[in-house]
């Protein structure tokens, strides 16, 4: 039985179409990925399943007794009291029961008639099986190991939940929705807050978690290790995929080459039917013929010409050679109050290397870079750069350095006052600013836009020595794998701080890992980090590295490597496969375009005879003999109803082959 079923489901936000009669089945187990640009309805999606927003139209069906559990991207209202209680008193029913046996107590207390004393405690007695049932089914150890898991530590148990920052807030409300395990978890963004070693948590705990999962992120090492299907936004519509988001590329642009074949070679159908129309138009003969074949093609399942999606498409230019020491730091000093956060680092960046900062939140990543961007001053030692250092720097907020005032242009303008205003749309063009969107101001952009700003203006003036603190954060998928293939060819030195780990993965050349207020130096990415840990029992001593496991996949993928014989039997097994699908494809397909090679030679002597009749019947003379003109016309008016009939069925043979044709993959 499935858990969600959307039926025709429509939404329209002011003048533009968000879905237009939409459907998805989420059965138990499923594990969904949400794709698509920033705007397209993905969070919306999940929305409406949770209840939060009604469609216009359409129906959405929700399982009897089914339990959903919904993270947006920002959590406005945050539970309330102690951290771990909060958590503990989130399972439907906990707090009821506890209010019941508070009034059943207090009842028993007060009420001297024995025989309601003897009914109460009953209650009571019923109320704790009750409460011992859940505390058996929800242990309290698991839900103290779901804190840890995401950063807390053990004395912020007690603290309470309004005295969070923002981003704690959002691990609170994590981990509330985890201890519960709701039949289906919709997560929008669940590592957007998290630092490197929770995302490495969270992802093991995902991959144990048994029930259905509808997940957006914008990591793409993220979601493949936890989803199974992809539903798309497309152009054309929601298209849903089996496999992960790698699949989903694939088979996506297999898809998009076949959709455009299709297109073209239909295009040119009707264009060789309107010649066809236009030639003997003014024949008797050959009208009704060419009408016939016109009507052949636009009876197919129309094709609309394929027009690919916009996305962010840049690269990043030369940037000036700088010195082979980029930036060199000695006997580094930062504290808040009594929170240090690093004393005596002595560190150096060399030119191209492309280092991540990685470690727990508020360890002082972000704290680190700002400093080596001279937006803050250190408390003790040097920072000094290289010969010929130029930064470019993307703070982490850096919407907040944007001028709400100015529109698009004008604030990329900004950054290269010298350039033509040409080459400044272009830019914006890249970045998805268009036309008059250009002419939009800051104030009324989403996150999503600001973040695409930013972005743009760093593209127009990078620097040698860039420094960039979560620029994924408010990005789609796409446009962060964008951005990572524009990083891979910029020639300049690379300083960041990012939760997610495909971008780490793809970009670091180093890491360093702020933890015990030093810094931990490894060549190398993250995954190669990871491992090294691995190895080093002593690298395991504080916390948040007790989690940081390598994931189960990783393991799997390390014990395949190791059988080499694997792949023989691998090829073997997909030559096999190939075949038999070949097979499938023939057998299945031959008898409908028999089906329909049949009704076109019987559509084609139907008209063969309607034409014959129709010289006939152009003579007046005709009509002067009944015996002769009555059939005729009766055989005339037979002639056009079987032909009607025949073009009915060949439409729906040919939209039953081309169902076929796409079930099939061909």
């Amino acid at each position: 039985m499935s858990l969600v079923t959307l039926i025709k489901v429509s939404l329209n936000f002011l003048e533009r179409q968000i879905f237009n009669e939409i459907g998805l089945q989420v059965n138990p187990g499923d594990r969904i990925g949400l794709v698509g640009r920033n705007g397209s309805g993905k969070t919306t999606l999940l929305r409406i399943i949770k209840g939060e927003i009604s469609p216009e139209s359409g129906e959405v069906r929700i399982a009897k007794k089914s339990r959903i559990g919904y993270l947006p991207q920002d959590v406005h209202e945050a539970v309330s009291g102690l951290l771990l209680q909060s958590v503990l008193e989130s399972i439907p029913g906990r707090a009821d029961l506890e209010n019941r046996l508070k009034e059943a107590e207090h009842a028993l207390k007060t009420n001297p008639d024995k025989q309601n004393q003897a009914k109460l405690g009953e209650k009571i007695a019923t109320i704790h099986q009750e409460i011992n049932r859940l505390d058996l089914e929800f242990p309290r150890h698991e839900a103290e190991k779901i804190l840890l898991g995401l950063g807390f530590e053990t004395a912020d148990f007690n603290r309470p939940v309004s005295s969070l920052s923002g981003g704690w807030k959002m691990r609170a409300a994590l981990a509330t929705l985890l201890y519960q395990r709701p039949d289906l978890l919709l997560l929008d963004e669940p590592t957007n807050h998290l630092d490197v070693p929770s995302v490495r948590w969270l992802v093991e705990f995902l991959q144990n978690f048994k029930g259905a999962m509808i997940l957006i992120s914008h990591d793409r090492e993220f979601l493949n290790k936890q989803i199974n299907r992809i539903v798309s936004f497309e152009i054309e519509g929601m298209r849903s995929y089996k496999g992960n988001y790698d699949f989903y590329l694939k088979a996506r642009e297999e898809e998009v080459k076949s959709l455009e074949a299709r297109a073209k070679n239909q295009e040119q159908k009707i264009r060789d039917a309107k010649r066809f129309i236009e030639r003997f138009r003014s024949k008797a003969t050959k009208a009704r013929q060419a009408q016939s074949k016109l009507k052949l093609v636009q009876k197919m399942e129309l094709i609309e010409t394929f027009q690919k999606e916009k996305i962010i498409y840049f690269s990043f230019p030369e940037v000036a050679r700088s010195g082979k020491e980029v930036v060199f730091i000695e006997g580094l000093s930062k504290r808040f109050g009594e929170n240090i956060l690093y004393d005596d680092l002595n560190l150096r960046a060399l030119r191209g290397e492309r280092i991540a900062i990685i470690g727990p939140n508020g360890c002082g990543k972000t704290t680190l870079l700002k400093i080596v961007a001279g937006e803050l001053e250190a408390d003790g030692g040097k920072i000094a750069l290289g010969h010929k250092v130029s930064i470019a720097y993307f703070a982490q907020h850096h919407s907040d350095l944007l001028n709400p005032g100015k529109t698009v242009v004008e604030e990329v303008y900004q950054a290269v006052p010298n350039a033509s205003i040409g080459f400044i749309r272009t830019v914006c063009g890249a970045f998805l600013f268009s036309g008059n969107d250009v002419d939009k101001t800051i104030r009324v952009l989403s996150g999503g836009e600001r973040a695409r700003v930013s972005l743009a203006k760093l593209l127009v003036n990078p620097g040698n020595f860039m420094l960039m603190d979560e620029p994924t954060n408010h990005l789609d998928i796409e446009s962060s794998e964008r951005l990572i293939d524009a990083l891979k060819g910029y020639n300049g030195t690379l300083l960041f701080v990012s939760h997610n780990q495909s971008f780490v993965n793809r970009l670091a050349t180093k890491i360093w890992d702020i933890r015990g207020q030093g810094i931990v130096e490894y060549p190398g990415n993250l995954d190669e980090y990871y491992k090294h840990l691995l190895k080093t029992d002593s690298a395991f001593g504080e916390r948040d590295y007790l989690n940081a496991r390598e994931p189960k996949s990783l393991k799997l993928k390390e014990k395949d490597r190791n059988h080499a014989n694997k792949k023989s039997r691998d090829r073997k097994k997909e030559k096999r496969e190939r075949a038999e699908k070949r097979q499938l494809i023939y057998d299945t397909l031959k008898p409908i375009q028999d089906g329909l090679e049949h009704l076109e030679e019987k559509i084609s002597a139907l008209e063969s005879r309607q034409g014959e009749v129709e010289k006939i019947l152009a003579d007046p003379d005709i009509f002067g003999d009944k015996e002769i003109s009555v059939p005729l016309l009766t055989e005339y008016k037979d002639i056009r109803d079987k032909l009607d009939k025949l073009l009915l069925k060949w439409e729906k043979d040919q939209d039953r082959l081309e169902a076929v044709k796409l079930d099939l993959e061909v």
